[in-house]
């Protein structure tokens, strides 16, 4: 296992395999040697679930018929979208194939064939730690919303400018909330179950999450629904009419904003 919470997550990286056969343990053993922190998990969600808050870059070694782990794929790709996690992929042509079928290309780090160029797989893992530490220095947002169209779209106009990740329901927002840090969240208001002003209540009656900046990015515009969260205080209230460069001009307005107020 990894050390502690303040250890930096840039320089952690967790290799992934059907089993730790000689190739996996080489690879954990070169990491090391480079200086990284290095954990194995085996190629299953619940395993790999214990690492998420801990690693940024995950390196899957597809060393077996993957055809039944189709749940693991699916749940890489999440964690390279929502949380904004590397994942490089070792195996033949037909195993990448297979898998950007669940995984597509755009959100895969880095792939190698085998047998693996260690060098070129070192070279690639520094790349991407030192682009992680450039990207952790960048605000972050989460964006709450249960459309999911909208959601992948609000990502990509932000993901240049800003750590961005996304939840599709209120109580994800909270418990993601719970364990995690931001800077801001765009906060949808009509959602089932748990709407947005019940999550902003939420978080706004308890100490650890009371301080966290809320605005709301949605798309109801009456009167009646403004008027009932104006008391909750957000930080703004904007409408998903909103263009991407108006909403990327609002957003450093805030942060200009804020970064005068310390």
């Amino acid at each position: 296992m990894f050390g502690g919470e303040n250890s930096d997550k840039n320089n952690k990286v967790l290799v992934i395999s059907a089993k730790e056969a000689f190739i996996a343990k080489a690879l954990q053993k070169n990491l090391r040697d480079a200086g990284y922190e290095v954990s194995y998990s085996k190629a299953d969600v619940e395993s790999i679930s214990a690492y998420t808050d801990q690693v940024s870059i995950f390196i899957l070694y597809m060393d077996e018929d993957i055809t039944g782990g189709m749940n693991l794929l699916v749940f890489l790709k999440d964690m390279s979208v929502a949380e904004d996690k590397m994942v490089i992929l070792i195996g033949t042509p037909d195993e990448f194939n297979m898998a950007t079928s669940v995984l597509p290309k755009e959100n895969l780090a880095a792939w190698f064939e085998r047998p693996i160029d260690m060098h070129a797989l070192l070279d690639k893992v520094r790349c991407l730690s030192d682009l992680k530490a450039i990207e952790n220095r960048k605000k972050s947002i989460l964006v709450v919303d249960d459309d999911v169209t909208y959601l992948r779209m609000v990502h990509s106009w932000l993901k240049d400018s800003y750590r961005v990740s996304i939840v599709n329901s209120g109580m994800q927002a909270i418990t993601w909330l719970a364990k995690n840090q931001v800077d801001l969240v765009l906060l949808d208001y009509e959602m089932p179950v748990t709407s947005g002003p019940s999550v902003l209540e939420m978080l706004k009656s308890e100490v650890g999450t009371s301080s966290i900046p809320v605005m709301f990015l949605t798309g109801k515009s009456d009167k009646a629904s403004i008027k009932k969260v104006i008391g909750l205080k957000p930080e703004r209230y904007l409408l998903k009419t909103i263009s991407r460069e108006e909403l990327l001009e609002e957003l450093e307005k805030y942060f200009i904003a804020k970064k005068t107020m310390i």
